[in-house]
């Protein structure tokens, strides 16, 4: 994969209501402080066209040349639609559907190329879901056989 020269793409977590804010407090929490980050909160305080500018200020506050990876928390919820339109306007791509597991891994790899990143996020995020008893029960019923009595 080619490296970035050092660049990092900036992070721009968009959601409804203070869920992004939480995601990067937890990240941090985690990782430790990050930089050319943050989150944009969709909620009945700001009407559209406020949101919109907070985005387009984000976006071009945090781009230093390798783009903005937006992360949104539901596709086709307002976070992403109004996300959408940067599109084409901004060096930016979005990937929605963000959890913890994505951000982690984002914030560990912000010197891919963008398309990278973002593929990266969605793999992560697809991967950092797990259901846990269907997975634990599978290994019970292994560890279980290791454990019968062999036949003599």
């Amino acid at each position: 994969m080619a490296e970035n020269q050092g660049k990092r793409v900036g992070v721009v977590i968009v959601s409804h209501v203070d869920l992004g804010a939480a995601l990067l407090g937890a990240a941090e929490f985690i990782l430790g402080q990050q930089y050319d980050c943050c989150a944009v909160s969709i909620n009945t305080a700001h009407d559209v066209s406020d949101t919109v500018s907070r985005l387009n200020d984000a976006a071009d506050r945090l781009d230093f040349g390798s783009g903005v990876l937006i992360l949104t928390d539901m596709f086709g919820g307002n976070p992403t639609n109004i996300a959408l339109s940067l599109l084409g306007k901004h060096h930016v791509e979005v990937v929605t559907g963000v959890n913890l597991p994505m951000l982690l891994k984002v914030f560990s790899q912000r010197t891919l190329p963008l398309d990278e990143l973002a593929e990266v996020a969605r793999k992560a995020g697809s991967d950092g879901i797990v259901v846990t008893g269907k997975m634990l029960s599978g290994r019970k019923k292994k560890d279980s056989s290791r454990d019968a009595p062999k036949e003599s």
